[in-house]
């Protein structure tokens, strides 16, 4: 693993993380997380995981036998430099896990999405122990002029919603009416088990099921697993 161990995983300010995700995460965006950790190498940030809970925590919470409320948590935001050295993800994922084992014994679960419309199929979770438990075209996203946003995230956002001076209208059709378009692609979810004990209650994939189904992508670009692996 090289100087990945070297990594130091520790929380940070909100301030902090939301500024270094606006800068290197894909999207250019922040969502509303509760828990943010930051990962440094030679004393530098290098990295941020943000963890929050989902847009709609009743619509996944029974992916889990018995899950109560506060037992999961997503992790919804993960964002790197190019400085750090190979297997640093995986790397920063699992101390982040062990992070919240010992400071967080409540959270038994963790729940994710991969983007393979704008970034790639998440093979960063699978490296890390995660899941796959869903792959579905991806019709969520617009975009305009390298300005993509999230059907669902502009329901929530105060914020894009000022920016586009939204008229009350259906979402859809509103950005439709601003020149946006619809990008179309894959979602994958991703489900990790810190209780082992739990059990998971929607179907669990076999990885090759990505390939199958057209959606692997690295960085952007199409790609399958067997290509990636040579």
């Amino acid at each position: 693993m090289g100087r990945a161990k070297e990594i130091i995983v520790k929380v940070i300010p909100s301030k902090i993380a939301n500024e270094f995700v606006k800068k290197h995460h894909y999207s250019g965006k922040v969502v509303m997380s509760k828990l943010h950790f930051g990962c440094f190498l030679d004393y530098k940030l290098h990295g941020v995981l943000q963890y929050g809970d989902p847009f709609v925590k009743k619509n996944v919470i029974d992916f889990v036998t018995d899950s109560k409320w506060n037992e999961m948590l997503e992790l919804n935001r993960m964002a790197f430099d190019e400085s750090l050295p190979k297997y640093s993800e995986s790397r920063c994922i699992a101390v982040s896990i062990m992070l919240l084992k010992k400071n967080a014994p409540h959270i038994k679960w963790l729940l994710s999405y991969s983007d393979a419309t704008d970034c790639g199929d998440g093979c960063i979770y699978r490296a890390s122990g995660f899941l796959l438990t869903n792959i579905k075209k991806n019709f969520n996203l617009m975009t305009k002029n390298n300005d993509t946003i999230s059907v669902i995230g502009f329901n929530s956002s105060s914020v894009i919603k000022k920016r586009l001076n939204y008229d009350g209208t259906g979402i859809r059709a509103f950005l439709n009416k601003k020149g946006y378009k619809p990008k179309v692609g894959f979602q994958l979810r991703y489900i990790y088990l810190i209780d082992k004990t739990c059990k998971i209650t929607v179907p669990i994939l076999p990885f090759s099921k990505i390939d199958e189904m057209g959606a692997g992508m690295y960085k952007g670009e199409k790609i399958t697993l067997a290509e990636r692996k040579e």
